[in-house]
């Protein structure tokens, strides 16, 4: 039987690394994910957190003995917990390795690999970008389609966060794998109440029209996949008492926009560092009883070391 793609999360935690006797279960690195693909097992990395360090030492184990480190690296945003783990990642090290980044950049002046590359500066780090041995090329995306090569077919959206931040739709022999973090749902930036001294009728209405079709076209984006990782950081009672605009979204709204999209299994993702591993199971079967017999949509925590085939 052909091999088809295999997933495997390496950190699923959000805004930094929380390691303790209360994180055993789910983890407390932060973004990874390891996806290989047919039988030749192509390796694509998504995100840098500290996650990919413990990939970096699985690769080295077990896949280098084999041969050169070749491998597509898909950035979703740069903010620090997502690429913390780049100067950790064994293979940028070692001459024979192939190193393809992808990724947004919100700074026009500043490109990927200055972003990523400027963490490995004597002030912060011991060894400079320059002096890397790997061969490392750096691939700016916006909205795009494109193929990864055999057949691993790649389409990106924008999300909602406050900086410029994509989604990856990953499609290879029929089977879609999504991701849909750091985001929070897109909302109306206008005034709308007509008391409000700053309101405008038409700006609120064209804010409110703007907003509806952004979440829509998130909704085709992620339709009928077979996984969605979706950002749960928050439950809908702590979004709203503080955390709007923050660019994370909740438990409720992931599980609604998943339902509506006719997605198979939605992977919760991105837990707050100050979520314990029982708060999370918690959660996770609070969910379950809310949607028990009204979705045939199946709901899962994402944890470290899971591995996925599909």
């Amino acid at each position: 039987m052909t091999a088809g793609m295999t997933i495997r999360f390496w950190g699923v935690r959000g805004s930094i690394p929380c390691p303790g006797p209360d994180t055993v279960t789910y983890g407390g690195n932060t973004p990874c994910f390891e996806l290989r693909f047919g039988d030749e097992e192509k390796l694509v990395i998504i995100d840098a957190g500290s996650g990919i360090r413990p990939l970096s030492d699985f690769i080295m184990r077990n896949y280098f003995p084999r041969g050169p480190v070749d491998a597509d690296i898909l950035i979703t945003h740069t903010h620090w917990d997502h690429i913390m783990g780049f100067p950790f990642f064994a293979p940028i090290y070692i001459k024979t390795s192939h190193l393809r980044v992808h990724g947004p950049v919100t700074y026009e002046e500043d490109s990927l690999d200055k972003i990523i590359g400027d963490q490995l500066r004597y002030r912060y780090f011991p060894v400079r970008q320059e002096e890397l041995s790997a061969r490392i090329e750096y691939r700016e995306l916006k909205e795009t389609s494109f193929e990864l090569g055999d057949g691993i077919f790649v389409t990106t959206k924008y999300l909602n966060h406050p900086i410029l931040c994509l989604g990856y739709r990953i499609e290879y022999r029929g089977r879609v794998f999504c991701t849909a973090y750091d985001t929070e749902p897109f909302r109306n930036v206008f005034p709308t109440d007509p008391q409000d001294p700053n309101y405008d009728a038409e700006a609120a209405q064209e804010g409110e029209t703007a907003a509806a079709e952004e979440n829509a076209k998130l909704l085709r984006f992620f339709q009928d996949a077979d996984v969605l990782v979706h950002d749960t950081q928050y439950t809908l009672q702590e979004y709203r008492a503080s955390k709007i605009g923050w660019g994370h979204s909740t438990f409720e709204h992931a599980v609604n926009a998943a339902h509506r999209a006719g997605v198979k299994k939605l992977y919760f993702f991105h837990h707050d560092p100050l979520r314990t591993d029982a708060q999370l199971e918690e959660l996770l079967e609070k969910y379950r009883g809310m949607i028990r017999g009204k979705s045939l949509l199946e709901l899962e925590m994402a944890r470290e070391g899971l591995e996925l085939k599909l």
